[in-house]
């Protein structure tokens, strides 16, 4: 794994359970839960502003690897809290090096994980039966952090390619502890890696409303 940008606090934590290979220039990226009916989500724990740049990473970045690979791949863009995780197919690892370029050179990215798959000419488009899996993986995964008490689902981005899926959010390492291990646990799962920006307890208390006075 290389990261050639790093961050005294909040620190970046990039696990990878099972053999996932990471590549990363810059550093990661996630897209996170932003905008419901149009309304920003006040749970969400990135500031909205940051949640606006999110957005807009996601769509100048869709765009530039358009420019540098027209349809040489499959790629996903998630973007969370300026940090970029790229997901899918591409031919070779030069295609799979200049997404990442292309990502990087974003304005206010400021970390890029770069997960794509090498799989080949012509191989790249992953059938409509593995990405519905892919969607009903995600959904597990999101009720089954719904349903567990001791989580803010909304601290957490869920993205799954091929089987895989990669968390990230803002959290602390015992949600991010908690999360992984829920999620391992769900059929279908391949592998799970953690794309997280770690905060302290002390951190996450601050996030929380005031309680209001009587």
């Amino acid at each position: 794994m290389k990261q050639t940008n790093r961050f005294s606090r909040p620190l970046l934590l990039v696990t990878i359970l099972s053999c996932t290979t990471l590549l990363g220039a810059c550093a990661p990226l996630l897209v996170g839960g932003a905008v419901v009916g149009g309304a920003l989500v006040v749970t969400d724990r990135r500031t909205s502003g940051a949640q606006l740049e999110d957005q807009s990473i996601e769509f100048k970045a869709s765009s530039r690897l358009r420019e540098a690979l027209g349809d040489r791949g499959r790629v996903s863009v998630t973007s969370y809290n300026r940090m970029v995780l790229l997901t899918g197919e591409v031919s070779n690892d030069a295609d799979k090096a200049a997404a990442e370029q292309a990502v990087a050179r974003v304005d206010n990215v400021r970390a890029t994980v770069n997960e794509l798959t090498v799989l080949g000419s012509g191989a790249f488009s992953s059938s409509l039966a593995n990405r519905s899996n892919d969607l009903i993986v995600s959904g597990k995964v999101k009720a089954t952090l719904v349903d567990a008490k001791d989580l803010q689902a909304n601290a957490f981005k869920v993205v799954t390619d091929r089987g895989v899926v990669y968390l990230m959010g803002r959290v602390t390492e015992r949600e991010a502890d908690r999360a992984s291990e829920l999620t391992r646990s769900i059929n279908g799962v391949q592998k799970v890696v953690k794309v997280f920006e770690v905060i302290t307890e002390a951190e996450l208390a601050n996030m929380r409303p005031a309680p209001e006075k009587k």
